[in-house]
């Protein structure tokens, strides 16, 4: 059966390239945008008091089905998650060519480290560079970011752990992905992406998806150590990294203290993955 989080149909309207797979009254081919905007929530619901399944940074390309009461119903390109941003957040569709390395990049007014800030942009969100004036890109009409907080599309890390440990302790947010909150899989997609290594967006897809089932007792560094609903990484043999709702942020741990600790109340490891 398809993942109704990765499918653009409902009972009303569903996109085009559905159409024989799936009942709906009308089918549409969608408009592609970009994000324009730092991060938007992606909801459950076209609703502000809507759960927040994930969130779509600056530069990001989704499919857009449907634009109404202020809301729009998209499809993310870059994970294919299904949700509702706020209309406000889209943008002409843009070509970027570079990406964030800092784990959040002022956006200023002026390309002046002194002008009022317009937002701040997450580590991984991309941009297209403009003029330079001075040590500023300007991205988008009065917004400027420093150059030595971007890098080339084609540049990543090479330790997706590393990555993830600079965002000790930021904040446990569900379906966040950026220094101003995340969860579980948020941290490990966020850290993946950082190093140019495609994820899913839930910890039971990456489970799927991600590495090889090791068995091995003897664990290592970058190990992926999974429960139901649950994931962190291994940062050496005895030590988890983890987005979690116990420490309420990112944080660092003996494994099996984490281990007794969630066996309690959502059970134990299903699987450790290696990539």
């Amino acid at each position: 059966m398809a993942d109704k989080r990765l499918r653009p149909a409902r009972p009303d309207l569903a996109a085009a390239h559905l159409k024989g797979e799936v009942e709906a009254a009308r089918f549409v081919p969608g408009e592609n945008f970009s994000i324009g905007q730092g991060r938007a929530s992606l909801r459950i619901a076209p609703a502000d008091d809507a759960g927040q399944d994930s969130e779509l940074l600056w530069g990001e390309s989704v499919t857009v089905y449907e634009r109404k009461n202020g809301w729009a119903w998209v499809q993310a390109a870059k994970d294919g998650y299904v949700g509702y941003v706020k209309d406000s957040a889209l943008a002409a569709p843009f070509t970027a060519d570079a990406r964030i390395c800092a784990v959040l990049a002022p956006l200023f007014s002026a390309p002046d480290i002194k002008s009022p800030l317009r937002d701040l942009l997450p580590l991984n969100a991309q941009i297209q560079r403009g003029r330079l004036e001075g040590d500023y890109h300007e991205i988008a009409q009065g917004c400027f970011v420093h150059y030595r907080h971007l890098t080339d599309l084609d540049e990543h890390g090479t330790d997706f752990v590393a990555v993830a440990e600079r965002f000790a302790g930021v904040p446990y947010v569900w379906g966040g992905k950026s220094f101003s909150g995340l969860d579980c899989s948020g941290l490990i997609q966020t850290a993946l992406q950082a190093c140019g290594i495609a994820c899913p967006r839930d910890t039971d897809m990456q489970q799927t998806a991600l590495g090889e089932i090791i068995t091995t007792a003897d664990l290592q560094r970058g190990d992926l150590v999974f429960w139901k609903g649950h994931v962190g990484v291994m940062q050496d043999p005895t030590h988890l990294l983890h987005a979690n709702g116990f420490h309420m942020q990112v944080a660092s741990e003996l494994l099996v203290e984490a281990v007794m600790r969630i066996e309690k109340i959502g059970g134990p490891v299903v699987a450790i993955k290696r990539l």
